[in-house]
């Protein structure tokens, strides 16, 4: 039975547990060791290199986070090298390497990131999951990547991320349609939701509640957390010194 209770146990940290103001940038190593020193669960993003290397990243081009006007995907990883993150010390991290810092000390919640889907990213994915002994879920806002891992990998626990995409205009509408619709949900089996808090409350996210965990995303203020936190079982968060007692 695959145990779930992680992604609830505690506010799941987004990219980390990140501060600019402090020199943590989001999806850094340093963000990753703070995440556990706090006992947090960590969300984070995974792309695949041009030479076929799992790297944490969030976004599909580099120039927010490092300011080069570059897509991730088209670099090899000796090209992420040259950059860094927000003009801090920290590099772009290897998947390899959040794993072996992580190790089981915290759960991950790991988001498949695409431009294309062609199986490629989940395969590779998949062959450093499948010998790692600590806790984590898969998640998408490509019903595609979840439905691989539903064919592949039916022991990994896996979630559809969705919204109503009033927010994101460079969603597609096929996508903004499968990904909100409740019929994908039935198709994927999925475990859990991870819901964009700006579209609570609904009747989709009600209705499903009643059979499966609901993780809200993003909080990064005390407002956004007690709204959402009477909607969902659990929050992904920024700036978690906020909601702590």
């Amino acid at each position: 039975m695959k145990n779930i209770n992680f992604l609830k146990c505690n506010l799941i940290a987004h990219r980390g547990y990140h501060d600019k103001k402090i020199g943590i940038p989001e999806n850094s190593i340093a963000a990753f060791k703070r995440a556990i020193r706090y006992n947090y669960p960590i969300e984070l993003d995974v792309h695949l290199t041009k030479d076929n290397k799992l790297v944490v990243f969030h976004d599909n081009n580099l120039k927010r986070v490092c300011g080069v006007n570059k897509i991730i995907e088209n670099c090899t990883y000796n090209e992420l090298l040259k950059y860094n993150l927000f003009n801090t010390k920290y590099k772009i991290p290897l998947f390899e390497e959040v794993l072996k810092l992580v190790d089981g000390k915290v759960g991950l919640l790991i988001e498949t990131k695409t431009s294309k889907f062609n199986g490629k990213l989940e395969k590779e994915l998949s062959k450093r999951l499948d010998n790692y002994n600590g806790l984590f879920a898969i998640q998408s806002f490509n019903p595609m990547s979840v439905l691989w891992f539903k064919k592949n990998r039916k022991n990994y626990i896996r979630g559809l991320l969705s919204s109503d995409f009033k927010h994101d205009k460079s969603v597609s509408n096929l996508r903004k349609n499968l990904a909100k619709c409740v019929i994908a949900d039935i198709i994927l089996k999925t475990d859990f939701i991870s819901y964009d808090i700006r579209a609570l409350p609904n009747r989709y996210i009600r209705t499903k509640r009643k059979s499966k965990l609901i993780l809200g995303w993003t909080i990064r203020n005390k407002k956004n957390y007690d709204k959402a936190i009477k909607y969902c079982d659990n929050l992904i968060c920024e700036n978690m010194e906020k909601y702590r007692d």
